[in-house]
């Protein structure tokens, strides 16, 4: 059971970052941002979820079943994440490559404390076993600075960040991946690789804001989990469930911004009418489509928007809406298991794909293009794409981020090497 006390907050935008200072103090955090971006399917303009009364963290051996009975058992909210290579937990296919990070898996949190922001409401709801501490702890966050609850003061050092993958060695891998579609192995494949840094020691929360500030992405996730960190901008949803409603919107296509609004607007119209780019999204609203009808009422499955461009600060995208009226028969987290990993980082055909991918890319890709979100205690949930990410283990001092393009046949290797540099751009920036 949770106490739920209501405030009116004047100035949300300064209350956001006084929160996120606040939340430094505790063992696991989860703060998620919306950034006001304008989109229909928000439910909160922020939520921050602290201090694990009960938890989960297992590696992908029966990690769904884990996490359906955790769910099912608690019946409150939890937080947390699943990772890419739960992929082999429904799938015969394994993870074998580098992994510097080493988070776990799957890790999920019941939340002593939950603080969410809507406009100008604020919402407090807090175990009962802690329901005492609202008030305390509204005034402290309430004169907390940006600075002082933070615990790495020192000036931090990112150390030479490296890509695992040259520029001959991506365009030799993206040829083999050619061959392969060519062979009829598959249709399209997320490809991606790894930037990362040794010896780092970075503040985590000082880097999320700045990613933050110059992405202003409608998924952003500070993470944290000890000594293992998750820094995200993402712009993308993998999926949401209100009551019977299950939403996707998978992102396929990338254009640049530009600071001359002609020069901008050119860029936007180039990637609508650009036949490789909507071919990548068509390709992965399909499989979306499909991932659904898994779980879906008969009938149920439709495309609400199909390459619709959305523009965020960094870049322009081609996003499609796919939603399902969910069979009541399944559970919150077959839909997951039926859906994950989520198209637009695998490719189609989804299995024959990550067998190809995990051959050819150099590193595990862990939490990067897995999900963070929660559940609520009936069962609703929202998950993002774990993408335009910062992962850190501040034990290892290892920092790491991942970009990935679509392979179609219309592929050029070196224009896919181009548009992962692009993606890689406000991470880079952030970590010099």
């Amino acid at each position: 059971m949770r106490v739920s006390i209501h405030k009116h907050i004047s100035n949300p935008e300064h209350f956001k970052q006084q929160l996120l200072s606040w939340s430094q103090q505790f063992r696991e955090v989860i703060f998620l941002d919306s950034n006001s971006y304008p989109q229909e399917y928000s439910s909160f303009d922020c939520v921050l979820a602290v201090d694990a009364f009960t938890s989960l963290k297992t590696d992908f051996h029966n990690a769904f079943d884990d996490l359906k009975q955790y769910q099912q058992t608690t019946k409150d909210w939890l937080f947390g994440y699943l990772s890419y290579d739960l992929k082999n937990d429904i799938e015969q296919v394994s993870s074998s490559n580098f992994d510097g990070l080493d988070f776990p898996d799957l890790f999920f949190f019941q939340p002593k404390k939950i603080i969410s922001l809507k406009g100008n409401e604020l919402e407090m709801q807090y175990l009962l076993l802690c329901d005492d501490e609202v008030e305390d702890d509204f005034e402290e966050i309430v004169q907390s600075e940006n600075y002082s609850f933070i615990t790495l003061n020192e000036v931090g050092t990112a150390g030479e960040v490296q890509q695992r993958i040259s520029k001959d060695l991506y365009v030799e891998k993206v040829s083999k991946m050619l061959d392969h579609i060519h062979k009829g192995d598959m249709y399209e494949a997320n490809f991606c690789m790894e930037f990362y840094a040794e010896n780092a020691v970075i503040n985590p929360l000082e880097k999320f804001q700045k990613l933050n500030k110059i992405s202003k992405a409608p998924f952003s996730v500070f993470f944290k989990n000890h000594k293992h960190f998750l820094l995200s901008a993402s712009p993308e949803r993998y999926l949401k469930r209100v009551g019977e409603t299950l939403i996707s919107q998978p992102i396929k296509g990338t254009s640049k911004r530009f600071l001359d609004p002609i020069e901008d607007e050119k860029s936007k119209q180039f990637l609508e009418s650009d036949s490789k780019e909507r071919a990548e999204n068509i390709m992965i609203t399909d499989l979306v489509r499909n991932d659904l009808s898994h779980t879906a009422q008969k009938g149920s499955v439709k495309v609400v928007e199909l390459c619709r461009i959305y523009s965020f600060l960094q870049v322009h995208q081609m996003i499609s809406t796919i939603t399902s009226k969910l069979d009541p028969q399944y559970s919150p987290i077959d839909v997951l298991r039926t859906t994950f990993p989520m198209g637009s980082m695998t490719g189609a055909p989804k299995i024959s794909v990550m067998k190809i991918i995990e051959n050819l890319e150099e590193t595990k890709r862990g939490l990067y293009s897995g999900s963070v979100g929660y559940f609520t205690p009936d069962g609703d949930f929202d998950f993002n794409v774990v993408i335009r990410s910062i992962l850190y283990n501040q034990e290892n001092k290892y920092v790491s981020f991942s970009v990935g393009s679509a392979i179609t046949a219309q592929s050029i290797p070196e224009n896919e090497y181009e548009e992962c540099l692009l993606k890689a751009k406000a991470m880079h920036e952030v970590l010099q």
